[in-house]
């Protein structure tokens, strides 16, 4: 059984920051990758930030030299550091982690965080 807990959501103006923090919980072996996904109102889940287990990261064009992606292994935490937002940035945020647990391989989503960013 692996949780995701995530927090750091809230309202901010445009141009303000937010850290976004992904806990998971259980018997994890490993993980070997981590991702943030955000899903505006009517829209398809985007994929916004990538780190796998070498620290190896990728950034969708819209985030890019704004957001970072981070991790703390010894914590199995996830960040998602956003600067420079944008109104557009506005959207529940998930996390996501791929590993393995002693239940076997696993796929695990966050309960989502909600990201407001006022104009």
């Amino acid at each position: 059984q692996v949780q995701l807990v995530e927090s750091g959501g809230g309202l901010v103006q445009a141009g303000g920051s937010l850290r976004l923090s992904c806990a998971a919980s259980g018997s994890i072996f490993s993980i070997d990758a981590m991702y943030w996904y955000r899903q505006a109102p009517g829209k398809q889940r985007e994929l916004v930030a990538t780190i796998t287990s070498r620290s190896n990261t990728n950034y969708a064009d819209s985030v890019k030299g704004r957001f970072t992606i981070s991790r703390d292994n010894a914590k199995n935490t996830v960040y998602l550091q956003m600067n420079s937002l944008k109104p557009e940035d506005t959207a529940v945020y998930y996390c996501n982690v791929e590993g393995s647990a002693d239940v076997g391989d696993f796929t695990s989503w966050g309960q989502g965080t909600q990201v407001t960013v006022s104009s």
